[in-house]
């Protein structure tokens, strides 16, 4: 299958390269194809084909980012068209979440402070998990697409569309414990900020979030 990455990291070597990687890990065999629309400095990642413009591909990933969609940047309108023109499943994480739902109607407003932190989260279903959070950007309209979980501070935390193949989740099932422990190593991330994210509970993995 051909994987297209919206890889709005792709400056970073944890969150971008090693993120990715662990995304790339529930898909059986793919052919990964990285865009980055944001940026022309992308780091050299060891996987995955970098192409200039999206591809037609089987399924679609949009990636957190370090911009945020309350401030937006005419890039954005590039990522924007392919939300509301692919055919395939697609599923956003963080910025990726945001995006997807200002580009169907919703709305996204940045708060006064970051949420960097682990946090249990509600769907809808019943199911009660824990979950990892960097953002500062909300989500209060969720347009097209249902809001399926909450949290405390974030009243819409995980969206499906009613017809189409598309789910979105605020937090980021892709930075592991291991993710993490990467962007200490690579000077992605301090000591003191690593040690905001409490692994000692089970968080939901990318899989069980997205697919």
């Amino acid at each position: 299958m051909k994987l297209l990455i919206v890889d709005l990291l792709a400056e970073r070597k944890a969150f971008g390269q090693e993120g990715v990687r662990d995304i790339i890990s529930h898909f059986e065999n793919p052919e990964v194809y990285l865009w980055s629309p944001h940026t022309s400095k992308r780091i050299e990642y060891d996987f995955g084909i970098v192409v200039d413009n999206p591809i037609d591909a089987d399924f679609v990933v949009i990636t957190g980012s370090r911009r945020n969609v309350s401030q937006w940047e005419p890039w954005m309108d590039d990522v924007a068209k392919l939300i509301r023109d692919v055919q395939v499943p697609l599923v956003g994480i963080c910025f990726g979440h945001q995006i997807i739902a200002a580009s169907l109607g919703g709305k996204v407003i940045r708060a006064e402070k970051i949420s960097q932190f682990v946090a249990p989260v509600q769907y809808d279903d019943g199911r009660h998990v824990h979950a990892l959070f960097t953002h500062q950007d909300h989500v209060i309209d969720s347009g097209e697409m249902e809001v399926i979980a909450r949290s405390e501070h974030c009243g819409i935390v995980a969206c499906k569309h009613p017809t189409r193949n598309i789910r979105t989740v605020q937090y980021h099932p892709e930075a592991t414990e291991e993710v993490i422990a990467k962007a200490v190593q690579y000077g992605d991330m301090s000591d003191e900020e690593a040690k905001m994210f409490d692994f000692r509970k089970s968080l939901i993995p990318f899989k069980q979030a997205l697919l």
